[in-house]
């Protein structure tokens, strides 16, 4: 079966983001380092099939500026909260998993969701179904269903603030309806 020949309009994002990978990885961002990254990368998306990214189109720049100071603020409050509970109660710390429906379907809001999720301390995508855009979250502390409410609450607060930045005018217009009703 042959597969359809994405253009390179479609991957290039891709290939520029494989050779920021490949320079991080490697810890060189020299012109040679980054040209044999970029050979490798090609080889990479041409043997192997990668589905195209999707993007929404748009990005914007002055609802990521406090989205990124908001998601700085958690880490660091969470930071504080997981030492508070491995000090004080210790290994009487319970957790669950939390399902978490998203409003997207989109594969990029789903795993940018989930990134911004795992990054905060005490809570860990552990599944993700891509059918239903449902994220499965492991989180620290989450006693009753109160808080598992409170859980799913962020994690659709973090969703909804990655729609307005990069969703499409469909989803962002979807959100507003929403918070409307």
């Amino acid at each position: 079966m042959t597969r359809k020949r994405i253009s390179l309009r479609q991957e290039l994002p891709l290939l520029v983001w494989l050779v920021i990978v490949w320079g991080a990885l490697w810890q060189d961002f020299s012109a040679g380092n980054l040209l044999f990254g970029a050979l490798i990368a090609v080889f990479v998306a041409r043997l192997f099939y990668l589905p195209p990214v999707e993007l929404g189109g748009r990005f914007n720049v002055l609802r990521a500026v406090p989205f990124g100071l908001v998601f700085l603020g958690k880490v660091v409050a969470a930071s504080f909260q997981l030492l508070y509970l491995a000090v004080v109660r210790g290994p009487r710390v319970v957790s669950a998993i939390v399902a978490v429906p998203l409003r997207s379907h989109s594969d990029l809001l789903v795993t940018a969701t989930g990134h911004v999720i795992s990054l905060i301390p005490g809570s860990l995508v552990v599944e993700v179904d891509r059918g239903t855009s449902t994220l499965y979250i492991h989180g620290i502390n989450v006693r009753d269903a109160e808080d598992a409410a409170r859980l799913r609450k962020d994690v659709r607060d973090t969703e909804a603030g990655l729609i307005r930045i990069m969703g499409s005018p469909e989803e962002v217009s979807a959100l507003k309806q929403e918070a409307a009703a």
